[in-house]
């Protein structure tokens, strides 16, 4: 039979596997590069943020007034204003290959997430 110390060492073998290998994927993996703008489940806009030469807002609302204002930057991505009432999105900052996080409106039921090369997402909130 194996022996309490012998299973900490495994155990402890295969915890530092692990974060090595998510450390392995989060700096070295190839990030995506392109932006998915998501309004109520629906893809509205989809912008290759390496292709981007000049800064340019796009308005999105609805028929019920909500409002946001995206602003495109090359390589970058942010929601610059908002009519919601607690301003996360705005809060949130830029999104860009190397702060992949997705940027959420919940009372507007807007995301804008980084995408991978095959399209599937880098950083979404499920």
């Amino acid at each position: 039979m194996i022996r309490t110390r012998t299973w900490i060492v495994i155990i402890a073998a295969l915890a530092v596997a692990a974060a090595g290998a998510i450390l392995l994927i989060r700096f070295f993996g190839a990030p995506g590069t392109t932006a998915e703008i998501v309004k109520g489940g629906e893809v509205l806009y989809t912008i290759d943020l390496d292709k981007v030469t000049t800064e340019y807002e796009i308005e999105i609302g609805d028929e019920d007034g909500d409002r946001n204002t995206v602003t495109v930057r090359p390589g970058m991505i942010c929601v610059s204003s908002a009519d919601c009432p607690d301003k996360i999105c705005v809060n949130t900052g830029w999104a860009s290959k190397n702060h992949p996080y997705p940027i959420i409106c919940m009372p507007h039921e807007l995301i804008i997430r980084i995408v991978g090369a095959e399209g599937e997402a880098d950083a979404e909130a499920g």
